[in-house]
């Protein structure tokens, strides 16, 4: 496994300068690929007598490095701001929405349905139902097919659909022990009870429960595990470094040219006014090489600027048949069309869902990797990405895991996550499902291309894949 190389990879492995010839060259290749895309003919991927859905529009808070700006906030504040510039931005009235589903993974007890906490808050209709869904880094990813879902059966025609996370302030649990205890006192009706519970107390009680992004199922920490994928497939240190590079080199140089519409000003209370992702910081290959593994130690090539940091932010799109759309004057971004979810072990394979999940969604709308004009997939670490390409650029694991003759095939770089991803732009995890298909949509419009495809990896080896159809100018 470890000799599989991709032809991409093995050529830009051979220069640290990869990264900057890819990001110096990446955003000037946007006339090019318009050039290239516009003279294709391709067919729609509408069918008679299937609903078209559409993604009318979407929009993000500014993704911050947790404990800045939005520190002293809860989860409904940004997941509220987000509703709000979703509604100022299109002018939607607050009472035209059938459902709102907000998708989250860390919650806040005292809002566990933050999707009805912040759809009040906004100043949504109070005879709007509103639930949250949970699926790890694809929990806005589930809150949008839900709604697409709910527009698919009938049962509405414009649903909101959006995400937040907010490690800024994660519950820190007591021990099991002192839990049991305090549940106890809370019951204890004489004094003598109180006093013995209290006595029962030992100095072990109080060590707190620390929450880690880790597996129920096997204990391993998702960069542990992220570490043993990119080694059981060659991923050099370098190779993680670079492409590393390259999402910060393209995410400055996309916020510099002002192409990331979908972030929205938000004024903090008490604070300032936000406007942009604060985590973009292109570095130097020397700077990122100094580094230590940041997982398995000492030897280990993941490290802190490969990763994708802990992030506070919030997303929101809305969802609509396409008829209810133009009935309300809406001009629609792009088409949602086929999606799919699989799983697979999550030990050796937790993050490989964008390998198992593009051939799968490809087969169903009937394309070819060649089709695709965009692709974004989520960067939660950059070894996991390489890992990705790989595997996908394998016969061996074609053959072996995923039941085809031949591999699936990799993306070309040139369409590939050119506005930077999760490892530059930040990653809540429950709202950057959003930010993909809205950068999708954004990237089609620009580009003039008119198939996107997103793919995400998430926790318990999951993943999800969407194919997206640019909509007619």
């Amino acid at each position: 496994m470890a000799s599989m190389l991709l032809n991409t990879v093995r050529s830009c492995s051979t220069s640290p300068s990869w990264a900057m010839r890819i990001g110096a060259r990446s955003l000037s290749t946007t006339a090019q690929l318009q050039a290239q895309v516009q003279t294709k003919s391709k067919k729609t991927l509408a069918r008679p007598g299937v609903k078209n859905i559409v993604l009318v529009e979407g929009v993000r808070t500014p993704f911050l490095l947790s404990g800045t700006t939005y520190a002293d906030l809860m989860p409904h504040d940004l997941a509220r701001a987000a509703l709000q510039g979703l509604l100022h931005r299109t002018g939607l009235p607050k009472d035209a929405v059938d459902y709102i589903i907000y998708g989250t993974v860390i919650q806040e007890v005292k809002t566990s349905n933050v999707a009805r906490e912040a759809a009040l808050g906004a100043g949504f209709s109070d005879k709007i139902p509103a639930h949250t869904v949970t699926m790890a880094c694809i929990s806005s990813n589930q809150a949008m097919t839900s709604a697409v879902g709910l527009i698919a059966a009938g049962q509405c025609d414009a649903v909101v659909a959006g995400g937040v996370e907010f490690m800024s302030d994660v519950p820190i649990r007591h021990s099991r022990k002192m839990r049991k205890t305090m549940l106890s006192l809370n019951k204890a009706k004489t004094l003598g009870q109180r006093l013995s519970l209290i006595g029962s107390i030992r100095l072990a009680h109080l060590s707190p429960e620390l929450p880690a992004v880790a597996e129920f199922s096997t204990a391993e920490t998702m960069g542990h595990s992220a570490d043993r994928l990119a080694a059981a497939f060659g991923v050099s240190r370098v190779e993680q470094d670079e492409f590393a590079l390259r999402s910060h080199t393209l995410a400055k140089k996309a916020q510099d040219a002002g192409l990331l519409q979908d972030v929205i000003s938000f004024k903090v209370p008490g604070r300032d006014i936000v406007s942009k992702d604060n985590g973009i910081r292109p570095s130097s290959m020397e700077q990122m090489g100094k580094l230590k593994a940041a997982f398995v130690k000492p030897h280990g090539t993941v490290t802190a600027a490969n990763s994708s940091f802990l992030t506070d932010g919030a997303s929101a799109v809305l969802v609509m048949s396409e008829e209810k759309a133009l009935a309300m004057g809406y001009k629609p971004k792009a088409y949602l069309r086929d999606f799919v979810y699989v799983s697979q072990d999550p030990k050796d394979q937790l993050l490989l869902g964008p390998t198992y999940g593009t051939p799968k969604v490809l087969e169903r709308a009937g394309l070819s990797m060649s089709d695709i004009d965009v692709f974004e997939f989520h960067e939660a670490f950059a070894g996991q990405i390489m890992a990705n390409l790989k595997a996908m650029d394998s016969d061996w694991f074609g053959q072996t895991y995923l039941g085809r003759k031949s591999k699936v095939g990799t993306p070309p770089m040139e369409k590939f996550n050119l506005w930077g991803g999760s490892l530059s732009l930040g990653h809540p995890f429950g709202a950057t499902g959003c930010r993909l298909v809205t950068t999708v949509a954004h990237r089609l419009q620009k580009e003039g291309g008119q198939y996107g495809l997103v793919a995400a990896c998430a926790a318990g080896g999951q993943g999800h894949a969407m194919v997206i159809e640019a909509y007619p100018q």
